[in-house]
C-alpha cells in the first residue's frame, strides 16, 4: 500500500497493532474498474470492531465514567466483544458480554478465552437473534452499578469515531481516488464513521450500505437471518449511528447469496465472514456496469476463520436450506472472468 499509514516496527501492546490494514484487489473489469477489499481481519482479533471498542473505552475514561478496576458491559454478537475483551485485559477492567447463541461459537469461545464473562439471554440450542433482549439486560446490569459502563455500541458516538482512521488509511493508500465505498450496516458506526471522515478527504464518492434480507433499516419485511454482527432485526431499534443522509443507497442481500459468495471467494485463497460476503456479492454484481476506471472499496469487517462451523460447514448450511452450489458457481464464474482482467 504505497503512501499508506505505517505502524512502528515494534509495539508494546496488542492494541497498538490496530489499523493500517491492507487493500486487496479482488476483481477488475476490462474497462479498468476495480474492486478493492479493505481487509479488516488483519486487526487484532481478526475484525474491524476492535477499532471502535478501543474508541468507546477511551471516551468512557475521558468522561470519567470508567476508572481503575472498573467493569465494562456490552451486548454483542461477538466481534465487538472480542475487541472489548482485549482492551479490558490490557487496562485491567472486567468485561461482561451479554450474548445469544446466534453468534458464531468460535467468537463466544474466544471472548471467554480472553477473560470475558459471558451472560446468555437465551437457552442453548436457541439460534434466534436476540438483540433487543441482550441490550435490555446489559442496560439493567449496568444501571446504578458503581464504576461500570454499558458501552451501548448502537448509540455510542465513539463507535463512529473509532473508524475515522479507516478513512485516512484509504485516502492515503489511494491518493484520494475512490468512487464507491460499500459496507455492511449494523450499528452504522463502521460504514457511516468511515464515510463521514472520508468526505473530508475525498470528493464525490458514493456510499452504499448493505444489510441482510430480513433486517429493517432499509425497509421491507422483517424475518430471521443468519448473517451475524450486521443488520437490525425486528424488535430492535435502528441505531443512532445509522446516518441515512450519508448513505446514498441501501440494499439487501440474502443469506444464500452472502454465504455462497464467502465460499466462492474462499476458493481464491481468501476467507471472509458472512456479512462481508453480502457486501462483496453486491459489489461484484455492480462492478461490470460501472463507468470505466471506477474504484470500489468494500469494507471486509472480519475473516472467515470464525465461521467454520456455519458458513463453511456443508451440513450446517444444508440443514438451514442455505446451501446453493448454483449460486456459488455463478459467483466463481464471475470472479474467474473478472480476475482474468488483472
Amino acid at each position: 500500500m504505497p503512501g499508506a499509514l505505517q505502524r512502528p516496527a515494534v509495539v508494546s501492546r496488542l492494541s497498538d497493532l490496530i489499523g493500517c490494514t491492507p487493500l486487496l484487489e479482488l476483481a477488475t473489469t476490462e474497462t479498468g474498474s476495480r474492486l478493492l477489499l479493505k481487509l479488516e481481519m488483519f486487526n487484532p482479533t481478526g475484525t474491524a470492531k476492535i477499532r471502535m471498542a478501543r474508541a468507546m473505552i477511551d471516551a468512557a475514561e475521558t468522561a470519567g465514567e470508567l476508572r481503575a478496576a472498573g467493569r465494562i458491559i456490552e451486548s454483542t454478537s461477538g466481534n465487538t466483544g472480542l475487541g472489548l475483551a482485549v482492551i479490558a485485559a490490557e487496562r485491567g477492567y472486567t468485561f461482561t458480554a451479554v450474548v445469544d447463541h446466534h453468534a458464531a461459537a468460535d467468537k463466544l469461545r474466544a471472548m471467554k478465552a480472553l477473560g470475558a464473562e459471558l451472560v446468555y439471554v437465551a437457552d442453548d440450542g436457541t439460534e434466534e437473534l436476540a438483540t433487543a433482549a441482550r441490550e435490555e439486560l446489559a442496560e439493567d446490569m449496568a444501571r446504578d452499578a458503581d464504576n461500570t459502563v454499558f458501552t451501548e455500541q448502537h448509540n455510542n458516538p465513539a463507535n463512529g469515531v473509532g473508524y475515522f482512521p479507516v478513512a485516512h488509511e484509504l485516502a492515503a493508500a489511494l491518493d484520494g481516488r475512490l468512487d464507491i465505498l460499500i459496507g455492511a450496516v449494523g450499528t452504522g458506526g463502521g460504514l457511516c464513521g468511515t464515510g463521514r471522515e472520508l468526505a473530508k478527504l475525498v470528493a464525490d464518492f458514493t456510499v452504499i450500505g448493505v444489510e441482510p434480507m430480513g433486517s429493517i433499516a432499509f425497509g421491507g419485511p422483517a424475518h430471521d437471518y443468519y448473517q451475524s454482527g450486521t443488520g437490525t432485526p425486528e424488535g430492535a431499534e435502528i441505531g443512532a449511528l445509522v446516518d441515512f443522509d450519508l448513505i446514498d443507497e441501501g440494499v439487501k442481500v440474502g443469506d444464500i447469496e452472502a454465504f455462497a459468495t464467502c465460499r466462492a471467494v474462499a476458493r481464491t485463497g481468501l476467507l471472509i465472514g458472512g456479512s462481508a460476503g453480502g457486501v462483496v456479492h453486491e459489489a461484484l454484481r455492480r462492478l461490470p456496469s460501472l463507468p470505466p476506471g471506477t474504484t470500489v472499496v468494500a469494507l471486509v469487517n472480519d475473516g472467515g476463520e470464525k465461521y467454520m462451523d456455519t458458513v463453511f460447514d456443508d451440513d450446517w448450511m444444508r440443514e438451514r436450506d442455505l446451501l446453493s452450489p448454483e449460486v456459488e458457481r455463478a459467483v466463481e464464474d464471475q470472479l474467474t472472468k473478472l480476475r482474468g482482467n488483472r
